[in-house]
């Protein structure tokens, strides 16, 4: 009953109803429509194809393809902490906000950086990843023990080829072999426009 008396209370009045419906029916139909168009769903996979959503990623996807680590690895094993499931989620619902909102207005920046949690992560996933490969005194320099005797020190401080070479841009990979972008309008609508055109 109580649940009731909630809904009448924020329910329109009767002669507002009708319209109230519509825009509300509207509102939902562009949130999900934005959605779609944003391609939202691809970025709960771990494709790397979901990365070139935003054509500024375009040089990154290609030398990441063409290197060593594209043939073991996807963009999330390095750039998403993969200690808990929950942790990642959480990761990537942050950095996919502040990604489409940069990128829907405009604001990406000409040299992409990678900002201080990505770092962290990508620091966590390359000492997980080669562990096997890397001496215990190796180890020590490039964990938070050294960073906080030494000062800030990477993985990719000495290794700076890896995994994306030194010059990444869109005009450094002008003939790069990436997914092509597929249109976010339905097929139906395209479909429906076409015949439009020729009946005309």
């Amino acid at each position: 009953m109580g649940l009731i008396k909630i809904l009448k209370a924020f329910a329109p009045p009767a002669t507002w109803r009708f319209v109230v419906l519509i825009l509300l029916g509207v509102f939902v139909g562009l949130v999900l429509f934005t959605l779609h168009a944003g391609r939202a769903r691809s970025y709960l996979s771990d494709e790397p194809s979901a990365c070139v959503n935003c054509h500024v990623m375009a040089p990154y996807y290609a030398t990441w393809q063409n290197g060593s680590h594209g043939r073991f690895t996807v963009c999330n094993d390095c750039h998403v902490p993969q200690d808990n499931v929950i942790e990642k989620y959480l990761f990537k619902a942050s950095d996919g906000l502040r990604h489409s909102f940069m990128f829907t207005f405009r604001l990406e920046p000409q040299v992409i950086r990678i900002h201080e949690a990505g770092r962290d992560a990508v620091q966590r996933n390359c000492i997980r990843c080669h562990s096997e490969q890397i001496h215990p005194i190796s180890v020590r320099a490039i964990t938070a023990q050294a960073i906080q005797e030494h000062g800030e020190g990477y993985c990719w401080d000495c290794h700076r080829e890896t995994p994306h070479g030194r010059v990444n841009s869109l005009t450094s990979t002008p003939f790069a072999r990436v997914p092509q972008l597929s249109s976010p309008v339905p097929e139906w609508i395209q479909k429906n426009f076409e015949s439009d055109k020729s009946s005309n």
